[in-house]
């Protein structure tokens, strides 16, 4: 996977993401699991985008980048 290909999944889970808050009016509530879901998905596909950046940026391969697990990726401060 690429950065190109990763910036794309990221634009399909934050239109995904959109949509479930969007479909939340109206006095429905947004379908809880699955927009957790999306949204840790969304900080894991950041994470491992920038972990290619600065492994390019440092002179090394990004695609020995992998994506952390979510708990891990969950965990880090802000």
């Amino acid at each position: 996977m690429n950065d190109q290909d990763i910036l794309t999944h990221i634009q399909a889970l934050v239109e995904e993401e959109h949509a479930l808050r969007e479909g939340s009016t109206g006095g429905r509530a947004p379908d809880q699991a699955r927009l957790k879901y999306v949204e840790e998905s969304l900080d894991q596909y950041w994470d491992l985008l920038r972990q290619r950046r600065a492994k390019k940026d440092s002179g090394e391969n990004p695609n020995e980048a992998q994506a952390r697990p979510i708990r891990e990726v969950e965990g880090y401060r802000q």
